[in-house]
């Protein structure tokens, strides 16, 4: 996450001080660093042993594992040019971790863990988008500036960790994968007047047992020259059953940014 960090500030630097001495004909640059707010719901589980016990293996977010919003940075970068497809990447770290407590004996891949003792879980799964996109043809000047709409396909990478550790038994596990999954992308922005603009983002698609959606609404204000401060709200629903981890989860919250836009 810290190498995310770094990375989006200074490309914010590189791109403020650029938008002051100089523009690309034809290419419009936005970049945005901000925190996101996660609230998690849902449940996963991963069993790679038949049992009994397999049926009591779903763990529950805030239930059993005992999660807790958290805030994780997050950072975007849209470069959208002339003729060729318009690019949009996106980072969007996420982790949890908890003491847990099950009344019930559970098995996490070929282990198994012991009923009413507490044990430590830790969930990451961090997020990157990309996405080619056009912009409908002359709509944006068939309104003077004020409306636009996107439509372009995305690419999302999810590469996930999850480990548990029971200490007063000396067990631990551990699953990690990574997860290409191609989505569709539907953006639309609308500016009443130069300085506030409203936008709505999509990123969703279901392939086979895997059904990703994210939504994104946003509120950005112009500051001064190319800089801008942004809020809004950003839910997630991803439905993933891949090498025996089933993973239904919700992550939903607020989110503010800073950024440039030349």
């Amino acid at each position: 996450m810290k190498k995310v960090g770094i990375l989006f500030g200074l490309v914010l630097t590189l791109l403020s001080s650029a938008s002051s001495g100089f523009a690309l004909p034809g290419v419009d640059i936005e970049a945005a660093l901000g925190g996101w707010m996660q609230s998690p719901s849902g449940d996963f589980s991963y069993v790679s042993t038949e049992g009994l016990n397999a049926l009591n293996s779903t763990l529950d977010l805030e239930k059993d594992l005992r999660y807790d919003d958290e805030k994780r940075i997050s950072g975007r970068i849209k470069i959208e040019l002339p003729i060729v497809p318009s690019i949009y990447v996106m980072a969007s770290p996420m982790m949890f971790e908890g003491n847990g407590l099950k009344d019930v004996d559970f098995w996490f891949g070929d282990t198994r863990i012991t009923q009413n003792i507490p044990f430590y879980s830790k969930i990451t799964l961090n997020q990157y988008d990309v996405a080619l996109y056009y912009g409908i043809p002359f709509l944006k000047t068939a309104s003077a500036g004020k409306m636009n709409v996107d439509i372009g396909i995305n690419a999302r990478i999810m590469d996930a960790k999850a480990e548990i550790r029971q200490d007063d038994t000396a067990i631990s596990e551990s699953k990690s994968a990574t997860l290409p999954i191609p989505t569709l992308f539907l953006a639309a922005q609308f500016a009443p007047i130069e300085r506030l603009a409203l936008e709505m983002e999509g990123r969703g698609l279901a392939v086979g047992d895997n059904k990703v959606f994210s939504l994104i609404g946003r509120l950005r204000v112009k500051v001064i020259g190319p800089a801008f401060i942004a809020g809004g709200y950003r839910y997630d629903s991803i439905d993933i059953d891949e090498n025996d981890v089933k993973i239904d989860t919700k992550f939903a919250g607020p989110f503010l940014e800073a950024g440039v836009k030349f």
